[in-house]
């Protein structure tokens, strides 16, 4: 239960996604690897997903793998406006720790983060930052946080001081995009 003094402090919304499925091209290093026909349907779905859930991000911090760019540019088609965006190659297969630094670095004028980028270090990342969830969320997370995966977390104060157990799993879910 949040005291008064808690419910004063400005409310953030960490949004995590996991980039769309991938290709596994011959030769192609995984830094580079695009999306799979699968991934170019999710995409714009997530996009869809974060749109209609009132979950636009007012930054977004993507990996610098292609994979994931690509996920955000077809997810932000499907949104009204861009938002600014930040490829950060720290992003690119960081364990739960390391994206957590990422995100105590954004600015508290910032309400809601995207972050997009890989497993498992996203999946880890969610688990790392639950003190509570809302439904089954937490045991979804746990079981699988599979490709165009999209976890909300939110807490109350700066972003420098999300921490292990600070935040509230309030949805999971997993667009897919029609054949």
């Amino acid at each position: 239960m949040e005291t008064a003094r808690e419910t004063a402090l400005p409310l953030r919304r960490l949004v995590v996604l996991r980039h769309a499925k991938s290709a596994w091209p011959e030769g192609v290093p995984d830094h580079d690897r695009p999306l799979g026909p699968r991934g170019l349907r999710d995409a714009p779905a997530a996009g869809r997903r974060l749109r209609n859930a009132d979950c636009l991000p007012e930054l977004v911090l993507c990996s610098t793998a292609r994979r994931a760019r690509s996920t955000w540019e077809l997810a932000a088609a499907e949104m009204p406006g861009t938002p600014p965006t930040r490829h950060d190659r720290r992003v690119y297969a960081a364990d739960s720790r390391s994206l957590l630094d990422v995100v105590r670095e954004v600015p508290d004028d910032v309400g809601t983060l995207l972050l997009i980028g890989h497993n498992p270090g996203l999946q880890d990342l969610v688990l790392l930052l639950v003190g509570e969830a809302l439904d089954d969320t937490l045991q979804r997370a746990q079981a699988k946080f599979p490709t165009s995966a999209i976890a909300v977390l939110t807490r109350r104060g700066a972003w420098a001081a999300f921490a292990s157990g600070t935040a509230l799993l309030t949805d999971l879910a997993v667009p897919r995009g029609q054949r």
